[in-house]
């Protein structure tokens, strides 16, 4: 890994959905499959693209292509149901460095208080406009899961 010197703040994000934190956590992991845009948001850019979430530490998050190809997009550090998980997070063919991206489900009053903290910007290069593509990029990919959470 390299360290560009670069230093810039983590991407946050927080959503809140009306499932109480076990089931948002399980829709989170286990079911990202159904609400993951793979055809956008993917190595293979397909929309028929499976997501498999290995549920533990030592697991891996990883995209099931059409034609068979698997890529893993993560390694699961932390795993921590129903309150935090934390990926190396690291999806592209041949990975040159990986960032770290927690998820944690806090129970408030409406449901589930989702926050994710993407991180590690540092070790990429041109880590500014990586960062500023992620920073939108993450507010596409959330929303499948709000819908779904939320019908």
């Amino acid at each position: 890994m390299m360290n560009t010197g670069v230093n810039l703040p983590p991407i946050v994000k927080t959503k809140t959905v009306p499932l109480r934190p076990n089931k948002a956590f399980e829709l989170f992991t286990e079911r990202m499959g159904e609400w993951w845009p793979t055809q956008s948001h993917s190595i293979s850019g397909s929309a028929d693209a499976g997501v498999r979430f290995e549920g533990r530490s030592g697991g891996r998050v990883v995209e099931l292509a059409p034609d068979g190809a698997e890529y893993a997009w993560a390694d699961i550090l932390a795993w921590d149901p129903p309150r935090r998980f934390v990926l190396s997070w690291h999806p592209s063919e041949q990975p040159v460095a990986a960032s770290r991206l927690e998820v944690r489900f806090n129970a408030v009053d409406e449901g589930t208080e989702i926050v994710l903290i993407h991180a590690g910007w540092e070790e990429f290069p041109g880590s500014d406009a990586l960062r500023r593509n992620y920073d939108s990029g993450w507010d596409l990919v959330l929303a499948p899961f709000v819908s779904m959470a939320s019908a």
